[in-house]
């Protein structure tokens, strides 16, 4: 089987994954904003807590998210 077997379990996967990152680095959505700034996008705490809820992560928003919290080789296994 591959990474998901539906567009939805792969956005909760994917969501599931940006929440244990941040939790792991200790970034609460206030500071991930912050950081979000930094690559160009601009978040609020809500926006980013809106988006893991309900899974509606574009590209753009996980790969900043990725950079501002300094996550590098990812494996998709990960997810």
């Amino acid at each position: 089987m591959g990474l998901a077997s539906t567009e939805k379990e792969l956005a909760e996967k994917t969501a599931r994954f940006i929440k244990a990152e941040m939790k792991r680095a200790g970034v609460t959505y206030a500071e991930l904003a912050k950081r979000l700034e930094a690559h160009g996008l601009k978040e609020t705490e809500a926006s980013i807590a809106n988006k893991l809820s309900r899974g509606t992560i574009a590209a753009t928003f996980l790969l900043a998210t990725l950079a501002a919290l300094d996550l590098s080789g990812i494996q998709l296994e990960s997810l």
